[in-house]
């Protein structure tokens, strides 16, 4: 089927792969509201220190999906068939190596793992049990990014999408009947969301049942080359993912100096926001991908940079309504989350909120334009951007900040460092087209 490059074909991708990417989302924040009123304060605190592992393993899965996924568009519009089967063989080769490994992190590490994240003895029994059980369910987390990205870029988004916001649902109901009817605690919370992605995995089967895909595995012997592709152009990804795991990592430790478990509670619900509010964007830049993948593949840039610029259009729109109902409902959104009417909670959360979310035009500028640049392999500016949002501008400025103004410097941090990113990821757009036109002025 041959695309169009208009905003009808850019809307019909994205907004399906926004729906799917909230329902992923949606996993940790139905966890945090179920938790916070059938766990409390504590609960919150646990579920915050054990996320982090969410985003190594989630963002696992990603680098992995998009990674072969995109290179699996580009052989399709150049009619490399056998190749694309290929990437597919070693997307499933990768996801069995590292499932492996967060298996047997959770069998025989995940009690000293948790006291490591910060866990003190008010919340290192639920801590340990939501990491063991989310690291055990880690293959299923991991396969599921795979199938979602395959499926939507062999041109069915909208299965990707149902699959998606069911498993999503059923997260939401199950982690319902398990705390509360079956009183299963924080372990019926980890249940119901281990259990979401392999309903996911089922639906997507359709796919393969109807004899729709176009991808199957490959006899083929290992091949680093095709391991290689995956892992550079899925890269990105996972830092992303990576970054906002190491980030709470940092959050948590400076938070409990400042504020202790009531801090890190109150941090908890904005980042869990943030979440969704992650998954809008990267909705929007993965719905995307499969356009810009195809038409780079097919050597049409300009169609290329036509899907970019709606994509940096929408995202601001976006960035735009988002913080204006986050500010307007800061103080309900912070009361659902705090069963327990701790004053001191509703108080730092709606100042972070408020505050926190002033990064979002420009985080949605990094993440469109990091997976922009991903899309049409051109890997060293996309690892920059990802990189400096993720690790080597944030984690300084969070220590910097901190010290200056305590909570509010801890808050200040997110708006700081998506701003001087845009900034660089600006130029680094124009010189990469700079360095197009010059070529293209060479050959004429």
């Amino acid at each position: 089927m041959k695309l169009k490059a208009n905003f009808q074909t850019f809307m019909e991708y994205t907004f399906l792969s926004v729906l799917g990417s909230l329902g992923v989302s949606c996993y940790i924040l139905a966890d945090t509201f179920f938790i916070s009123l059938g766990c409390g304060a504590n609960g919150l605190t646990a579920l915050n220190l054990a996320v982090p592992l969410y985003n190594f393993i989630h963002g696992t899965g990603l680098m992995i999906g998009m990674g072969a996924a995109t290179k699996f568009s580009i052989y399709q519009s150049q009619k490399q068939k056998k190749e694309g089967n290929v990437i597919y063989t070693h997307a499933l080769i990768l996801a069995l190596v590292f499932s492996l490994f967060f298996v047997g992190l959770g069998l025989f590490a995940s009690y000293p793992l948790a006291s490591w994240l910060g866990a003190d003895a008010q919340t290192l029994e639920m801590t340990n049990t939501y990491l063991y059980w989310l690291l055990l369910f880690a293959p299923a987390f991991i396969l599921n990014d795979i199938f979602l990205c395959f499926v939507r870029n062999d041109g069915s988004p909208k299965l990707s999408m149902i699959a998606m916001v069911i498993g999503s649902l059923s997260n939401v109901v199950l982690d319902y009947v398990f705390i509360f009817p079956l009183d299963m605690g924080i372990f019926g919370a980890i249940l119901a969301t281990g259990l979401s992605p392999l309903i996911s995995i089922s639906i997507l089967l359709g796919h393969w049942i109807q004899k729709k895909n176009t991808f199957h595995l490959e006899k083929e012997p290992i091949q680093l080359p095709f391991l290689r592709q995956t892992l550079v152009i899925g890269f990105p990804s996972l830092v992303t993912q990576l970054s906002g795991g190491i980030v709470m990592i940092v959050f948590n430790y400076l938070i409990l100096g400042l504020a202790g478990n009531i801090g890190v509670a109150a941090y908890g619900i904005t980042a869990n926001i943030a979440f969704v509010v992650v998954a809008i964007f990267t909705g929007i830049a993965q719905g995307v991908q499969p356009l810009t993948s195809a038409f780079y593949g097919a050597g049409e840039l300009a169609k290329s940079r036509k899907m970019l610029r709606y994509m940096l259009a929408t995202s601001l729109v976006c960035s735009m309504l988002l913080y204006g109902l986050i500010c307007g409902f800061a103080p309900w959104i912070t009361a659902v989350f705090n069963s327990e009417n701790y004053q001191s909670l509703q108080q730092i959360s709606e100042t972070g909120l408020r505050i926190y979310f002033l990064s979002l035009p420009f985080m949605g500028v990094n993440i469109g334009l990091s997976l922009y640049f991903a899309s049409i392999e051109k890997a060293i500016p996309s690892y920059i951007l990802s990189l400096c949002r993720g690790f080597i501008l944030i984690l300084p400025m969070a220590f910097l900040l901190a010290a200056w103004q305590g909570m509010t410097g801890i808050w200040l941090t997110y708006p700081v460092t998506e701003l001087l990113t845009t900034l660089l990821g600006i130029f680094l757009y124009c010189a990469q087209k700079e360095k197009r036109e010059k070529k293209s002025r060479i050959f004429m």
